[in-house]
């Protein structure tokens, strides 16, 4: 390759780079172009002006979307089954009720925290709201409360589990480019991640309560109430199926744990359905008969609602693949060993640089789901020459700079602003001061970890 303006081949290939980059966040945040679209133009862009053939480049792009979605897709679609099973069922609905009750009204605000936390293992961020809306809605109409009271506690848990916790799809991306473990990764994600959803959800849900009220809009809470007249799951079953997968994965992990050869046939079983691909499809199994059959629903019933909801997952899953396309041209070209070799000079902390990537890129274009697929593709390179580094906490560092400052260049901002009924300032002094005040505990807590662990 041809060295940009007399600079160094390593300062060449940073600079177009940096290019990209700004040309990625243009054409999504400025042009509104569709992220699948933005990023595969990004890639070719940038395996081209980086001096790699034409077929390399396309190469290069095919290879990185296919592993990118080996797993990935499939984890996405068995969790999106399950989240569909406990909508359709009322298991989304039986969770809430019963913490509810047990919490009472002064405490109902950390009940929908758990709720979002439990609710938002298996489905995706916007999913889980319009899972919990109803529920909301309801609680706030019979407890005559701040629909932030209790809201902002209910996204706090959602938004962390999006962020934070394996199997949901968004830190299984950095898991995958990292090569971290599964079940470390859990443990240190419950660490950080429960904290952090209290500091963001009950303590800053009851103050900004007091200062911004907001009621939802009559429209809306029409829509929403239920009128089915179906009856609810009992409790136990439902928690239980929807915290299978999880159980599974950290099952396989204690096993290794305890048997680090794998020589024993409990270990090679036990690792074998705490995979999580496995682990996703035993609970999706389950749940048609946990949640389906046993609260009768139909055959018929099963295969429509497993169907529907695997449609409005494509866009995700192509924009996750093209990501991992985009990550694979940045190390083909040669800019992830450009990259490694700045930051390791640089010594700055990988931990903090992950962070760092995530945040900026987020902040840029407003997608969490970008922010993690790309940023993991650019640390990744650099951790490969960081012996001894904490490789879980560098997905939870990814995934908390993936959730900061989310503003008007986010969807997720919009879908707050009106389902909340709320003004735009409104939304920036809760929502977004809501993930941010997230983002950073997570990573204050993610930093402490690694000088304790």
């Amino acid at each position: 390759m041809n060295t940009l303006f007399g600079l160094s081949h390593n300062a060449s290939l940073l600079i177009w780079a940096l290019v990209t980059v700004i040309l990625l966040i243009l054409l999504i945040a400025k042009f509104k172009w569709n992220p699948f679209v933005s990023l595969l133009l990004s890639s070719v862009f940038l395996g081209l002006v980086n001096g790699m053939p034409g077929h390399e480049v396309t190469a290069s792009i095919t290879k990185g979307l296919g592993s990118t979605l080996g797993s990935i897709a499939i984890v996405i679609g068995l969790g999106t089954m399950l989240g569909k099973m406990m909508a359709e069922s009322g298991g989304a609905e039986r969770i809430a009720t019963t913490l509810m009750d047990r919490f009472g009204e002064k405490r109902v605000h950390w009940a929908m925290m758990i709720v979002g936390f439990i609710v938002g293992i298996p489905v995706f961020f916007e999913v889980g709201i319009i899972l919990l809306i109803p529920i909301l809605f309801t609680v706030a109409r019979k407890m005559n409360m701040s629909l932030l009271k209790i809201g902002i506690p209910m996204l706090a848990g959602l938004s962390t589990v999006h962020g934070l916790l394996p199997p949901h799809p968004a830190p299984m991306i950095a898991i995958e480019a990292f090569n971290a473990n599964i079940g470390r990764t859990i443990g240190y994600a419950l660490i950080v991640g429960i904290p952090s959803a209290i500091i963001a959800g009950p303590v800053f849900g009851a103050w900004i309560g007091k200062r911004i009220m907001v009621r939802p809009s009559e429209r809306l809470d029409e829509q929403f109430r239920n009128t089915t007249g179906r009856s609810l799951p009992p409790f136990w079953i439902t928690l239980f199926t929807i915290l299978l997968p999880v159980i599974l994965m950290l099952s396989g992990s204690v096993a290794e744990i305890v048997d680090p050869a794998n020589t024993h046939p409990l270990t090679i079983f036990f690792k074998f359905i705490g995979d999580e691909v496995m682990a996703l499809l035993i609970a999706a199994v389950f749940s048609f008969f946990s949640l389906g059959y046993a609260r009768g629903l139909k055959k018929e019933d099963l295969s429509r609602f497993t169907s529907e909801c695997l449609a409005p997952t494509a866009s995700i899953i192509l924009i996750i693949g093209s990501g991992g396309a985009f990550k694979t041209v940045l190390i083909d070209s040669g800019v992830g060993q450009a990259i490694a070799a700045v930051a390791t000079g640089a010594h700055m902390n990988v931990i903090v640089f992950a962070f760092l990537v995530a945040a900026l890129i987020r902040v840029a274009t407003g997608s969490a789901t970008v922010a993690m697929t790309t940023g993991s593709g650019i640390v990744a390179p650099v951790l490969a020459l960081t012996p001894g580094a904490n490789v879980e906490l560098v997905v939870l560092a990814t995934g908390a700079g993936s959730l900061i400052l989310s503003h008007v260049n986010d969807a997720g901002f919009w879908m707050i602003k009106e389902f909340f009924n709320m003004t735009v300032p409104q939304t920036l002094k809760s929502w977004t001061v809501m993930e941010t005040i997230l983002s950073l505990v997570a990573f204050g807590l993610i930093m402490l970890l690694s000088v304790l662990i």
